[in-house]
């Protein structure tokens, strides 16, 4: 069992997931919505039997209240209606060093560029340097067609490492692959007071 943990930002609030955010998960997660687009639209969408055992993970995490630590992935919330928006989340590049690469979708598009992906990845990028204190980097990946995900690394600090040209094939275009990447000792630099501390 873990204690409920959050993580409030200025605009938003990182959270442990509540029942009440299942259902909206699960209807963002089908096909057809706009935030698709941009996250990894390579790849094939989930299927309803992805959508089950994703929602089947949520419900058995409620009822158990078994969240691991660090958290895997976190709702994006308003902080003033408490509604879920979004997520953020991590998975393994190499256990061994301790390497995660980040993850992070808005799917309501009414809350795109405001700001709120910007202060999410932030908070997200802050949580896990701390809490992993093992950490050298954290990552991202995405291509170059979305921009809004390449300015929003760059507006964080992330840095581009690594460029798999023409890799990437959506609706018959050619891309590129993108990563980038932070090291702890360039994060603390940027934010010696933690992220959240220039909001004030």
């Amino acid at each position: 069992m873990t204690a409920p943990w959050t993580l409030p930002g200025r605009k938003i609030v990182l959270r442990d997931w509540k029942l009440e955010d299942v259902e909206p998960w699960a209807q963002w997660m089908e096909p057809g919505h706009a935030w698709q687009e941009f996250d990894g639209p390579y790849f094939p969408p989930p299927d309803a039997e992805t959508i089950a055992a994703g929602r089947g993970r949520l419900e058995h995490g409620l009822r158990t209240n078994d969240w691991p630590m660090p958290r895997a992935n976190l709702p994006i919330c308003l902080r003033d209606s408490d509604r879920m928006i979004g997520r953020v989340s991590w998975y393994w590049r190499e256990r061994e060093t301790e390497w995660r690469s980040l993850g992070i979708d808005i799917y309501d598009p009414a809350y795109w560029r405001c700001g709120i992906g910007y202060e999410a990845l932030g908070l997200w990028t802050d949580y896990l340097l701390d809490a992993v204190p093992d950490a050298r980097r954290l990552d991202l990946a995405t291509w170059s067609g979305n921009t809004p995900m390449v300015r929003l690394a760059e507006k964080l600090g992330f840095v581009e490492e690594a460029r798999f040209r023409k890799a990437r094939v959506v609706r018959g275009e050619e891309y590129d692959s993108l990563g980038f990447g932070v090291l702890r000792e360039e994060w603390q630099t940027r934010y010696p007071n933690g992220f959240t501390a220039q909001f004030g």
